[in-house]
């Protein structure tokens, strides 16, 4: 029934940027935490932003400043502005939903659904 699916990744420049949508379905977005994760190969999966149904954000050192995480409660879409992209920043981004739980922390198990993840590579 919950669907999340993420698009927009791609291959770019370092220092370009990109896009990524995660279109919700099934249910409550406007009221649920939201997040973004990323997991490269070989690597610990991150917990990159989230927002929360306030419209509150939390992001990681490593892309503060970088990235902005936003949603449309009308469309059920979730966003991941990505700037100034760095080849540190390549990885299988995937767009998770905390619909459960009080708060919203990048802690992955806390997350329920999950989308099937779109690449992001950046070259230097």
């Amino acid at each position: 029934q919950v669907r999340l699916v993420e698009s927009g990744g791609g291959s770019v420049q370092a220092g370009g940027s990109l896009r990524l949508s995660c279109a919700a379905s099934g249910f409550t977005f406007s009221s649920d935490c939201m997040g973004w994760f990323r997991q490269a190969p070989g690597k610990e999966r991150e917990g990159v932003a989230t927002i929360d149904s306030d419209g509150s954000t939390t992001y990681a050192d490593s892309v503060k400043g970088r990235f902005t995480i936003s949603k449309d409660n009308v469309k059920k879409i979730l966003y991941l502005q990505m700037d100034s992209l760095k080849p540190d920043d390549t990885a299988m981004y995937y767009c998770a939903a905390d619909i459960y739980r009080i708060g919203c922390s990048r802690y992955g198990p806390d997350f329920d659904y999950w989308g099937q993840g779109t690449q992001v590579t950046v070259s230097s």
